[in-house]
């Protein structure tokens, strides 16, 4: 099932981003085979900090690219694949023998996708970071925090996952989709860095226009007093988005506010002023008890619930929006799809754990795959 039902893909194993894109196109129906490495494929526990999970609908190999049969393994699997990723630091996999030259020499239509997090040009290109360094040099950390404040690193979403991950994945299948036509693959160069700059398009166009100021005084980063996070009577905290008209007269109806006692909604001035009468009043009552005061409501404002809270809501149930694999509580596929639905096809495999399976599936002889495990190509 999925949409990506018959496409073949080569994964060569990594950390973040990477295996998130993989993860994204073998939910939606992609044979993805992931490439571990032989040395080092330690036992992994996917609950723990691994991030294992991300590991799901796709079996593993273990290969190992330094042994002279090693990239020529690879170089058989993406003869019938159409696409290849990887996320090594720019010209590893050239130095491995898996390149785009080597790859794209065996099969003229493949679409090789590189992660990484500078891009593979630039100065930066060959230096090290993470995504906290790839969204400060896209400009948008400058504007995650408060007035007042450093930024705040918004976990790592912005770079490795919004702008890495969804990013090659989104062009691993506008590339597949080019090559059906054409016949000819391309290498897609997805770096974090402008990937978290992307995602930043609308802010950037409201820098242009001169709406947007200081960290912590604009309409989507806490400074409006209508768009933000309260503090409740208990320490937790509702959401507050009601940023139209007809929206933010129901949140004051809802809070028993005069509208006549407290500025205009788009004073932005006297937001900080609005900002803490709001406060006062959402200390008087706890999450749960603001939760009942506002459903059924239209004034945008949700429970911020923690990560034990999200899969137990009654919409997410509802809606399944999270599943459990193997005892595992883990956010299902998405997007959705009408007649090709995407699913998780199996578990988190362990390094090497499909090696057999995957490669005779591939085309290989059971006595060319004995062959290498004596060799110690294989594990």
């Amino acid at each position: 099932m999925g949409p990506l039902q018959g496409v073949r893909i080569v994964e060569l194993a990594g950390v973040g981003p990477g295996p998130f894109a993989a993860m994204m196109l073998a939910d939606m129906g992609a044979d993805v085979i992931c490439v571990d490495r032989v040395r080092g494929a330690a036992a992994m526990d996917y609950r723990g900090p691994s991030g294992g999970i991300m590991r799901r609908s796709r079996r593993s190999i273990a290969v190992d690219l330094k042994h002279p049969d090693g990239p020529e393994i690879v170089l058989r699997l993406v003869t019938d694949a159409q696409g290849l990723i990887e996320g090594f630091r720019p010209g590893v996999a050239e130095r491995l023998g898996v390149g785009p030259e080597a790859c794209l020499g065996r099969n003229p239509a493949l679409v090789y996708g590189r992660m990484t997090g500078w891009g593979q040009d630039g100065p930066l290109a060959p230096a090290a970071g993470h995504d906290i360094n790839y969204i400060a040099l896209s400009g948008v950390l400058s504007g995650v925090g408060m007035l007042g404040g450093p930024p705040i690193p918004p976990m790592n979403l912005l770079g490795d996952f919004g702008g890495g991950g969804m990013l090659l994945a989104l062009g691993m299948v506008a590339g597949m989709l080019e090559a059906q036509r054409s016949g000819q693959g391309q290498v897609v160069d997805a770096a974090m860095a402008e990937g978290a700059a992307l995602l930043a398009t609308a802010i950037y166009g409201l820098c242009n226009a001169g709406w947007w100021g200081e960290r912590g005084t604009n309409i989507f980063d806490g400074g409006a007093h209508f768009y933000g996070v309260y503090e409740c009577a208990d320490g937790r905290y509702m959401s507050v988005g009601s940023m139209e008209p007809q929206f933010y007269a129901e949140l004051l109806e809802v809070l028993a506010l005069d509208p006549r006692e407290l500025p205009n909604q788009y004073d932005r001035a006297r937001w900080p002023e609005a900002r803490q009468r709001l406060a006062e009043v959402f200390a008087t009552r706890t999450r749960d008890e603001w939760s009942a005061a506002f459903e059924g409501s239209d004034a945008c404002v949700m429970a911020v619930l923690d990560f034990d809270e999200a899969p137990r809501h009654p919409h997410n149930e509802a809606r399944e929006s999270f599943i459990d694999v193997d005892g595992v509580t883990q956010p299902a596929p998405a997007p959705r799809f009408s007649r090709t639905p995407s699913a998780v096809h199996r578990p988190p495999s362990q390094p090497g754990a499909d090696t057999d399976e995957a490669l005779t599936d591939w085309g290989f002889e059971p006595a060319e795959i004995a062959d290498l495990r004596t060799a110690g190509a294989i594990a």
